[in-house]
């Protein structure tokens, strides 16, 4: 067929987010590309010959080659990616790349690349760089969306909706009760994602976790000793600004695990928003609005449409993290010293949780930056039942003269009388004399049906997440 292969791209592929728009166009897809994973490794590479060199391992004169060759390297990811089947991981040929650029530079400190070092702990170490950088821009952009949502909480701290449960109008709530709940939840998350990264441990440990190699290297320098490894450990981790392990975990992947756990916290309260924000913007409901923008929302056959195409990027985000979390955790079962498959199956779906989960967290800054408030709907879909949506007061009035149970049974009677005829539930409380007789001496129904005169402590607990909110920020 003519022009099939127009749009095939490169001979290997390009992966740009064409099918995972929550991250398409935002810092994930350089931050987190094949690229920036080779960076990673060679940067890893290079903290490895500066530690080693800070320790008199190696002379100084071999980090600054290793740290040139780093610069001058000119890695083919699509060459490295299929050389490394070879090996089943893509640092054995990336140590040939890079000691090969060295070598062109110094030939004596070609010997000094990779020294003592093994795979996992390049790769591994190199992981963690980048989920400490991607955890970082996801903080950024859950503070954006906690900066939002505050100030939603504050403008709407008073302003009544219907709460729903179980897809029904429940009892009357505050527009601003419901950003307060969104926002103690950003705030949860982000606490979360704070401690995940202030945690992520370099990896040294040699072949087997017992530094063995790195020590014997150090044999007949002024670094031998038993305790060299151990140092070492503590230099390279410094040079790379991760937290210092108290030992090699190389099959210990919780760190792996809890990266899994705390994003899939991060998309999930970030979906529980999004998916709110989808209910309330169905045009029946039309309480909220996404930002408007050009192009943002079109059907490609409905003129009309103005879909809530932000808040679907971010639940789909939230449905589909969870899952690749669970490879992580599964990964956590590795045999032995090395695990051969477990610590393989971890890469993809690391980088999938961070893609994801930054991408998540981008969308729901611009979703909650723009969020537009109809307090005019909130208004009219509360009055949708024509006042039964505060039974539940009338019940509280009425059960110490009838009993609960009774007063309960009278209401329900009502209200469907109310939903057959289509009328008001205040109207046909007022026909009801049994009913009107038991009511306190000046109380109407009218009083009792008023909405913002049961909300509870709805202002009162806006305030509580607004000043937790403005301590963490002052902090």
């Amino acid at each position: 067929m003519s022009g099939e292969n127009e749009y095939r791209g490169s001979a290997a592929g390009t992966d740009s987010g064409l099918l995972a728009p929550v991250w398409a166009g935002t810092e994930a897809l350089a931050e987190l590309s094949d690229e920036a994973w080779v960076a990673a490794m060679l940067e890893a590479e290079a903290a490895l010959a500066r530690a080693q060199a800070s320790l008199g391992v190696i002379p100084a004169r071999s980090a600054d080659a290793v740290a040139e060759g780093v610069r001058s390297a000119r890695i083919d990811v699509v060459d490295l990616a299929e050389r490394s089947r070879g090996a089943a991981n893509p640092v054995v040929v990336l140590v040939q790349e890079l000691t090969a650029a060295v070598a062109a530079i110094d030939p004596s400190a070609a010997e000094h690349v990779h020294l003592g070092s093994t795979s996992q702990d390049i790769l591994d170490s190199a992981a963690m760089l980048l989920a400490r950088r991607t955890l970082a821009a996801v903080d950024r952009d859950l503070s954006r969306v906690a900066a939002a949502l505050a100030a939603l909480a504050r403008e709407h701290r008073d302003t009544p909706m219907a709460a729903r449960t179980l897809a029904q109008h429940a009892v009357p709530t505050t527009f601003g009760l419901k950003a307060a709940g969104w926002l103690g939840s950003v705030l949860d998350a982000s606490a979360r994602v704070r401690a995940t990264a202030a945690a992520l441990p370099a990896q040294l440990g040699g072949a087997a976790g017992t530094l063995a190699a790195y020590q014997e290297y150090a044999r007949g320098t002024a670094a031998e000793g038993p305790g060299h490894g151990i140092e070492l450990a503590a230099r390279f981790a410094a040079e790379l600004g991760l937290a210092e392990p108290s030992a090699p975990w190389h099959s210990l992947r919780i760190p792996l695990c809890d990266i899994g756990g705390t994003l899939s916290a991060v998309t999930g309260v970030l979906g529980k928003f999004a998916l709110d924000v989808q209910g309330m913007s169905r045009t029946e409901v039309a309480e909220v609005a996404e930002p408007a923008a050009g192009g943002r929302g079109v059907s490609s056959a409905m003129p009309q449409k103005r879909n809530p195409v932000l808040a679907t990027l971010v639940v789909s985000a939230a449905r589909q993290l969870p899952v690749y979390s669970v490879v992580l955790a599964q990964s956590m079962l590795a045999e032995d010293e090395r695990a051969p498959g477990a610590w393989h199956a971890e890469w993809q779906p690391l980088r999938e949780v961070l893609r994801l989960a930054a991408g998540a967290a981008r969308t729901a800054a611009e979703l909650a930056e723009g969020l537009e408030v109809f307090p005019g709907n909130l208004r009219r879909n509360l009055a949708l039942t024509g006042g039964s949506i505060v039974s539940e007061r009338l019940n509280v009035a009425l059960a110490p003269l009838l009993g609960k149970a009774e007063a309960k049974r009278l209401l329900a009677e009502c209200a469907r009388q109310t939903a057959a005829a289509g009328g008001s539930f205040a109207d046909v409380l007022k026909q009801r004399e049994d009913l009107l007789g038991k009511l306190p001496d000046g109380v109407t129904v009218d009083d009792l049906l008023a909405p913002e005169e049961y909300l509870g402590a709805a202002a009162e607990l806006v305030d509580r997440v607004l000043a937790r909110y403005e301590a963490a920020d002052r902090d």
